[in-house]
């Protein structure tokens, strides 16, 4: 693989367990014993991580509480990644699960990823080092909203302007559930836009791309 200048990964949380005390939200486990898995991954040839978080929204919630929470889980994730040689992605996903609107994602979205960024520079993760896999700023499955892909596309960068610092040198974005037209769609009209600042590179980071692309190519 790495001949064929293929870099190899590896997802490295362990699932996702309950928070007590709240309804249904969740904290991602796996940080016991990490730095040695990742001394062990670096040594086989891994270069980068990934650890998924997963938030849902919900009447009063994500609680401040899940946020926090994985927010510093994903903060330690990518500090000990850093300090063995890996690369961190991190992916903070709320869920496109609900009934709820656009704007309600959007405001979501824009506090957990706030909180997130916060908690990478507090653990003085070096931003300039790792990669943001988010989702996508959508109506919730079931809200029977229905948003144009420059609608999603224009929420979805003003939210990640509004949250992720422009050091930061790439946003790879999870499709959460939506077809692979749909989200590569949505990604060709963020990078369409040009009146509003994006200093990251917008890219993909889900096989339905791939599995896109194959098609059409086919």
């Amino acid at each position: 693989m790495q001949k064929k200048g293929i870099i190899p990964g590896i997802k490295v949380d362990k699932g996702v367990t309950p928070i007590a005390g709240t309804d249904g939200e969740t904290a991602t486990t796996g940080l016991d014993g990490l730095d040695k898995r990742c001394q062990e991954y670096y040594n086989k040839g891994c270069r980068f991580a990934k650890w998924r978080s997963v938030l849902k929204i919900g009447e009063h919630q994500p609680s401040c509480l899940s946020a926090m929470e994985n927010a510093h889980t994903l903060a330690r994730y990518a500090s000990i990644c850093q300090a063995n040689g890996l690369v961190p992605i991190v992916e903070p996903e709320i869920l496109i699960d609900g009934p709820h609107t656009m704007d309600a994602c959007a405001a979501a979205s824009e506090r957990v990823f706030s909180v997130v960024m916060k908690a990478l520079i507090d653990h003085k993760v070096l931003i300039e080092g790792c990669l943001l896999k988010p989702n996508m700023v959508t109506p919730g499955s079931t809200s029977g909203q229905k948003a144009s892909a420059h609608e999603i596309a224009w929420m979805t960068v003003r939210t990640l302007s509004r949250s992720i610092v422009p050091a930061l040198p790439g946003v790879v974005f999870l499709s959460g559930g939506q077809s692979e037209e749909e989200a590569s769609a949505n990604l060709h009209e963020m990078n369409k836009l040009t009146n509003i600042a994006k200093p990251w590179a917008l890219t993909f980071s889900y096989g339905r791309a791939l599995q896109s692309s194959c098609l059409k190519a086919w």
